[in-house]
């Protein structure tokens, strides 16, 4: 109870900090590891028969990822998830293998090393992908297919450490005499027939007793039994998980499954790299600093090279490609996973393996410094960079920022037979623009000179659309100032913004992703069987409900418990009158024979 406490309490106390430093969970559970355990403050003396344990988070993190890896996806995937996930890991393998051999590691110590190592933290680099907005761009996606691939290719990983080992207790071996190629294909085999003529009518009996407790716990038992068996005939356990995962995929209980199991993934799995950081020989950083600062120097700048150079590859250019290798170049969470079970094979002696280790978890924390190096490196240059020489064709508009909103809005001129000038502070983007016929010019919009070179005199109106609401800000407030003749149209990027604006006295300001929302909500009711117009009042009701929050909400906006207060009474009033317009227009409806009878009966 306890230990329990102990483990409870430490995450509480480093993964807020560390997540709050812009670190990462992962490290967060490392530094908790190390600050209870024998080299810290030694509260836990057995990290090993904890990570025994707690490997069961592994165990569970596979078959969520087997879940999320439905076959018809995966094959519509296959060329960036097979193609570029192969070549990163053949890069960074191949620039790593060298080293080991270098400093006189046997071959097999070399390689197992080196692919361990190849691999990237899917928790780190989403998560990063994610606060950047990057998912949806194609550094984002070359790096996320990637990541799937490395997901993929840690099963036969942990294969790879135990048929490279040397280590072979005899108990072990005598205790399963019976193991073998036949075996562990027999068992397989039993998997994948098991799972599909047995799994899926108990699952489906289970569920129709509507008791959530029972389902979960019949979850459980699957991925524990399979992984199991495949221990018992001398496979991994996390390939029996994963194949467990796969053959479930295209259930239609994938989502039930996979939310009864993520809360005891997410625990194990934090316990697990508490047990890893507890078991770090950080005793190596005192007794052989040299060695680990030079491992972490060169794993990490190796890695940053290979990724560089490959990122052309896969389609990348500019500072994409930079931005790739500074996303990828730390060492993944599944390093830990296969350098322990190279250690446990003897594949990496003991020394060896704590010292991979040592670099790993360090090269965790190298990812976010580069990221601010690189966030340096990259206004730098765009600070160095000159502005475009802009020719003044008397444009009626001008267009600052050329992202997804900007490129809308450019689009709806042209095909109107209007020609704007555009400006976009981002130097990639004016060069990937530039390439497919668009033309774009590079400068900073905020900067009186440049907007007067595009011709802001003759101007009639100026959409602001550029990403960041501080420089849209001082944009508009560069027009008010400076060129008042000229009308704004700009983009907010919530609801906050919006006030910040109508606070600028901005005439027209649109939030990005508002009017989609709406109709996306006015399709979701008409697909429910609601008449189209009385959605279409719906969301009407809707729009003029909440402009009129923003105004009156607008008071209150530099004091959150206010603001708070504000949008609680708001939205129970807004649920009040709206429940009172569907009543009242449902009444008027039926006097005015406005509903076909089966719409009226179906709403």
């Amino acid at each position: 109870m306890m230990q329990a406490i102990l483990f409870l309490a430490a995450a509480l106390i480093f993964v807020p900090l560390a997540v709050r430093l812009g670190l990462g969970s992962v490290l967060g559970y490392l530094v908790a590891g190390v600050a209870i355990g024998p080299v810290g403050l030694g509260l836990v003396n057995d990290p090993q028969a904890l990570l025994h344990v707690s490997e069961l988070g592994v165990v569970l993190m596979l078959f969520v990822i087997g879940l999320e890896l439905e076959p018809k996806r995966l094959w519509e995937m296959r060329g960036a998830v097979f193609g570029g996930g192969t070549l990163q890991m053949l890069a960074c393998a191949a620039a790593l293998f060298p080293v080991g051999l270098l400093v006189g590691w046997t071959w097999q110590a070399s390689l197992i090393g080196a692919l361990a190592l190849a691999l990237s933290s899917t928790a780190i680099v989403v998560a990063l992908m994610q606060e950047r907005n990057l998912m949806a761009a194609p550094v984002g996606r070359s790096g996320f297919s990637m990541l799937l691939y490395q997901d993929i290719a840690a099963i036969p990983l942990l294969a790879l450490a135990a048929v490279l080992g040397t280590a072979a207790p005899a108990a072990e071996t005598a205790g399963h005499a019976h193991q073998g190629p036949l075996w562990q294909v027999a068992a397989v085999a039993a998997v994948v027939v098991l799972g599909r003529y047995v799994a899926y009518p108990v699952m489906r009996f289970v569920a129709r007793m509507q008791v959530r407790e029972l389902f979960t716990g019949f979850a459980l038992l699957l991925v524990l039994g399979v992984a199991a068996l495949m221990e018992h005939v001398g496979l991994s356990m996390g390939l029996g998980a994963f194949l467990a995962g796969v053959l479930l995929a295209s259930s239609e209980y994938r989502h039930a499954l996979e939310t009864d199991i993520l809360p005891f993934k997410g625990l194990l799995l934090g316990l697990f790299f508490i047990a890893v950081g507890m078991s770090m020989d950080l005793g190596l950083l005192a007794s052989s600093p040299v060695q680990v600062v030079l491992g972490l120097v060169a794993v990490v700048g190796l890695k940053l090279v290979a990724l560089w150079g490959l990122a052309p590859w896969v389609g990348l250019r500019g500072r994409d490609k930079a931005l790739l290798a500074v996303l990828l170049s730390q060492v993944g969470e599944f390093a830990f996973v296969v350098l322990s079970a190279a250690k446990v094979s003897g594949a990496l002696p003991e020394a060896q393996a704590n010292l991979l280790t040592l670099i790993a978890a360090l090269s965790m924390v190298s990812t976010p410094l580069l990221l601010m190096v690189f966030d340096r490196w990259c206004r730098q240059s765009t600070q160095e960079r000159e502005a475009d020489a802009i020719e003044d064709e008397h444009p009626p508009v001008i267009v600052a920022g050329f992202g997804r909103y900007g490129q809308t809005v450019c689009r709806l001129l042209l095909a109107a037979g209007v020609k704007p000038t555009v400006i976009d502070h981002d130097a990639d983007t004016v060069d990937s623009a530039r390439r497919f016929g668009f033309k774009v010019y590079f400068g900073d919009a905020t900067q009186p000179d440049l907007l007067h070179a595009a011709g802001i005199h003759h101007a009639k109106a100026m959409v602001v659309a550029v990403d960041d609401s501080a420089q849209c800000n001082r944009l508009v407030e560069v027009l008010q100032h400076e060129f008042a003749h000229v009308q704004i149209v700009a983009r907010a990027r919530d609801a906050l913004h919006a006030m910040e604006l109508a606070e600028l006295n901005v005439p027209h300001v649109e939030r990005e992703v508002f009017e989609s929302s709406l109709r996306s909500g006015r399709s979701t009711l008409e697909a429910l069987g609601m008449d189209r117009a009385q959605a279409k009042q719906m969301a009407d009701n809707f729009r003029r409900y909440s402009l009129d929050f923003l105004r009156k909400a607008q008071a209150e906006r530099h004091n959150e418990e206010d603001l708070i207060v504000r949008v609680r009474q708001a939205r129970e009033q807004f649920e009040r009158e709206m429940q009172a317009d569907q009543e009242r227009q449902a009444r008027h409806d039926g006097k005015a024979g406005w509903h076909s009878p089966s719409s009226a009966s179906s709403s």
